[in-house]
């Protein structure tokens, strides 16, 4: 298997323990519909989160979090929208993004809650 993928797995894995020690509940993982996938679908008590996870082996080439651009969360959000439209919720939706470098003294992991939200103009 490709090395990237590997990481990307890897570092869902981590993210998905980290969410958890804070109390999400994770419902699905790498959720897909058509073109479109959300790493990570978890929720509390008063929210549906859909969480993007960039993971990284150095940060010489910068934040992993840096990744996820305009294309990327309005990605997110089609397939948010799509997922809201099969699992309907009366609970509040939030973006959030686990960024997480593979170093050499173990994984640093960096949450970032409300990383984006959605505007009539679309993802900011």
């Amino acid at each position: 298997m490709a090395e990237h993928l590997d990481t990307g797995r890897e570092g869902e894995q981590l993210a998905c323990r980290f969410l958890e020690e804070l109390g999400l509940e994770v419902l699905h993982r790498n959720w897909r519909h058509a073109r479109d996938e959300v790493d990570l679908i978890a929720r509390t008590a008063r929210e549906i989160v859909f969480v993007e996870v960039k993971t990284r082996r150095s940060d010489r080439s910068g934040q992993p979090f840096e990744a996820v651009g305009l294309a990327k969360r309005r990605k997110l959000l089609r397939a948010a929208e799509a997922y809201l439209a099969q699992h309907p919720s009366e609970l509040d939706v939030r973006f959030d993004v686990v960024s997480i470098v593979l170093g050499p003294s173990g994984p640093r992991i960096e949450h970032l809650p409300e990383a984006f939200f959605n505007t009539p103009d679309g993802p900011q």
